[in-house]
């Protein structure tokens, strides 16, 4: 009897906690995504969040970004949101779905390069474009949305909280018989 009132408190419990996951996710609104760019002259990785509820009313709408972070492949330098040569407007995200039929965004971000400022770099949507010496050269970026902490956590507390029940039962089977 105090296995199945431990089960029903430890059921109730698990169901309080993902209520109150749920409505503090809700209103925490910020998003993270990883984004790599490519071209034939150099690549790069980055991440950047923002929140999903300021986007604006626009026709297509934009939101600001709250973090940027940037690194070229193979150099120390580091880019970020203040890097951007319209900061603090700029960079500014933007869904692509009606672009890809897929929910995701766009970055648009543009900036000079750190160790020679003849360069310079724009990120816009799936576009990477570097221009040095009026020449320009083409790439492309991909995103990846990045989980929430708290999507990570539910998950592996669901797991823990189910290899302990998937225990007990075995442990009940085995006093039973």
């Amino acid at each position: 009897m105090k296995l199945i009132s431990r089960l029903a408190i430890a059921t109730a419990s698990f169901g309080l906690i993902f209520t109150n996951f749920g409505e503090k996710s809700a209103s925490a609104a910020i998003v993270y995504y990883d984004f790599t760019v490519d071209s034939p002259i150099t690549k790069g990785n980055g991440s950047f969040s923002f929140d999903d509820a300021t986007f604006s009313n626009d026709n297509i709408p934009v939101a600001p970004i709250k973090s940027l972070n940037f690194q070229f492949d193979g150099q120390s330098g580091v880019y970020t949101e203040r890097d951007d040569l319209e900061y603090p407007t700029y960079p500014l995200v933007f869904p692509t779905t009606f672009l890809t039929g897929t929910k995701s965004v766009g970055l648009q971000y543009k900036f000079l390069d750190k160790a020679n400022s003849a360069i310079d770099y724009e990120v816009n949507g799936y576009d990477f474009t570097i221009t040095a010496n009026n020449q320009i050269s083409l790439g492309k970026v991909s995103y990846k949305i990045v989980p929430e902490p708290i999507t990570l956590g539910g998950s592996l507390m669901a797991g823990g909280i189910g290899w302990l029940m998937k225990r007990k039962r075995k442990s009940v089977k085995k006093l039973e018989a």
